[in-house]
């Protein structure tokens, strides 16, 4: 699925969205090794540096897509809640069958049914991890589907026809039809999260454990009170829910007020290894600023640099640490949006689109704004790191930067400077030489981009896109917002009534808890990643291909079409982040591209 930088599994490089800004402080005190080592590795802490202004705020695993980012998932929920199967071995974003909670699946009846064997795993508090837990996400999910940032109408769970669960040990789910294996078990299984429903299954804090979640109104009301549980951030470190983990860690202390955050290791974790650290604290910031000041004054461990500063990364690399880029398993682009009624025709228009993309200038933004951490976006399967999906079309850029091509390809639909100086439709119409369906003559190339503030980077790139497109008569009025509020904007329409916004770019898709560079969560029509409302019934067959069928041809076909029909203005994707760590802090790479960390691995040396 999704998701957003993380983005909204987005996305998510979300780590690199707001790192300029005043020197703030938290007003809590950094918590770290300091320049002094531990004693003893087992008492060590570790500090681990949060992005400005990004920080854990829903600790419940099934939330929507206004409540999930990589902090939230990756390097919060993650480290307490395990997903049936994980994902992410050795720097590559593959099915690791070592921490998984289950057996592979085993396929069966034409490879409709999926039988699933879980692991002699277990909760905190030693109660075994069982079918029910796994049933009682399912019906919690089945009942709040549209709450789940990874629900695609007609995928997970619209295409279950039944599930069973023939013992404490074994899940059996039957689909509507056959799937391709590996699609189901990278984009459909890897989204399965069990919970403790020995625990949770409870509609207030005073009500009895029962069986609720067996009746869709009983699942409504667990989710109800869940949900209002986890948006209490006050009682995060002392609610009794959230001391029942099966991840290494488990929460000890929180702060409402920063997301000042210290996890302890889970003495009854079930994988291996367990934590040798004594804690892991995740230090929030407000600026890029005062988390440079940590990490010089050796209060960070594990923390980061903006591109716009990697050339301070011989500074640290003098001063006992390593500097290292931190991939993303994802892509990055700015959506259009197709609903919008004035500006959503013009967006329609493919010509218009492919000329928008001829003004994206990835590589020299790369170069400029990103310190050459980052990599062009070109479809929907990455570019880096490389796998067996990439296409020799998509990577080899179907659209390079051409202003004057661009400029030749609308005057040649249509489209000729007014008075003012503005690009406007000068012979309106749908045939040859015209400027397309539900554009009026004299309307203008007028748009609004919405977009993350606070980075520099994000900034400049968006300037410079602003200024070639100026220069072809296209005017594009740059507005700024923070993250959470451009995502909201993005996402926030009821159904049916369109979104007013012309564009917006908040980062992003990483590609998380569906590993799987598949299409359907950001372009299908309907699915909830797709924020701009894209339809294209080819694109939806291309989709149903990817999900079906086996191989990789039909993930290389839809990235073709994806590539060439441009739903969406790719855009640079930036590293994950550019870390910075001591050297004395051991265990820590390679560093997942689908943002997980691995603080169970790490040790401290003296």
């Amino acid at each position: 699925m999704i998701g957003i930088a993380r983005l909204r599994r987005i996305s998510s490089g979300q780590r690199l969205l707001a790192l300029a800004g005043a020197a703030v402080f938290l007003g809590v005190p950094l918590a770290g090794c300091g320049a002094s080592a531990p004693t003893s590795p087992k008492a060590a802490t570790v500090t681990f540096a949060l992005p400005p202004d990004s920080t854990s705020t829903y600790i419940f695993p099934l939330q929507s897509l206004t409540d999930a980012g990589p902090v939230d998932d990756n390097q919060f929920q993650m480290l307490m809640y395990r997903p049936l199967y994980w994902f992410g071995l050795n720097g590559r974003a593959v099915f690791n069958p070592a921490l998984s909670l289950a057996a592979a699946p085993v396929f069966s009846n034409g490879g409709r049914t999926v039988t699933i064997n879980l692991k002699n795993w277990q909760w905190s508090t030693g109660h075994p991890i069982t079918s029910r837990d796994v049933e009682f996400w399912i019906n919690e999910l089945i009942a709040e589907k549209d709450n789940w940032y990874g629900y695609v109408p007609g995928a997970f769970p619209d295409n279950l026809v039944s599930e069973s669960y023939p013992t404490a040990r074994q899940v059996v789910l039957t689909f509507n039809q056959t799937y391709g294996q590996q699609w189901l078990l990278y984009n459909e299984l890897s989204q399965i999260t069990p919970l403790p429903q020995y625990a949770w299954d409870k509609t207030a804090a005073s009500s009895p454990v029962g069986n609720y979640d067996q009746t869709a109104s009983g699942a409504a009301a667990v989710y109800t009170y869940l949900n209002g549980q986890s948006k209490d951030l006050l009682s995060y470190a002392t609610n009794p829910l959230w001391q029942v983990v099966d991840g290494p860690f488990r929460l000890q202390t929180y702060n409402a007020a920063n997301a000042y955050t210290v996890l302890v290791p889970n003495r009854n974790y079930s994988g291996t290894p367990k934590a040798t650290i004594g804690r892991l604290v995740e230090q929030p910031f407000t600026s890029y600023a005062s988390e440079l000041n940590g990490l010089r004054s050796g209060a960070i461990d594990y923390g980061y640099l903006p591109p716009t500063e990697v050339n301070n990364s011989s500074y640290f690399k003098a001063h006992g640490y390593t500097v290292a880029s931190w991939p993303l398993w994802g892509i990055a682009y700015a959506v259009y949006n197709f609903t919008n009624p004035t500006v959503g025709p013009i967006f329609s228009q493919l010509y218009f689109r492919q000329a928008l993309q001829k003004m994206v200038d990835q590589a020299q933004y790369i170069k400029q704004f990103w310190g050459g951490y980052a990599v062009p976006t070109y479809g929907p399967v990455p570019l880096s790191p490389v796998t067996p999906y990439l296409t020799k079309y998509e990577s080899s850029n179907p659209y390079p930067y051409d202003p004057t091509a661009a400029r030749a390809l609308l005057s040649s639909n249509g489209w000729a400077k007014d008075s003012s100086g503005v690009l406007s439709c000068l012979h309106p119409g749908t045939g040859p030489g015209e400027c397309g369906a539900g554009i009026a003559q004299g309307q203008q190339a007028s748009f609004t981009i919405l977009y993350t503030s606070g980075n520099d980077a994000y900034s400049n790139q968006m300037a410079a896109f602003q200024s070639v497109l100026a220069q072809a008569g296209i005017q594009l009025t740059l507005k700024q917002a923070p993250f959470g509020d451009v995502e909201a904007a993005a996402f926030g329409c009821s159904s049916g009534t369109p979104c007013t916004w012309d564009m917006a770019w908040w980062a992003g898709w990483s590609w998380d808890p569906d590993y799987l560079p598949t299409a359907g969560e950001i372009f299908h029509t309907g699915a909830g990643g797709n924020a701009g409302g894209y339809s294209n019934s080819e694109a939806d067959q291309l989709i149903t291909a990817e999900h079906t069928q086996t191989g990789n041809q039909p993930i290389e076909a839809a990235e073709n079409f994806f590539a060439k029909n441009l739903p969406v203005l790719y855009l640079p994707q930036f590293s994950n982040q550019i870390s910075v760590v001591k050297n004395t802090l051991h265990g820590w790479q390679p560093q997942d591209p689908v943002g997980n960390i691995y603080p169970q691995n790490w040790t401290v040396s003296g």
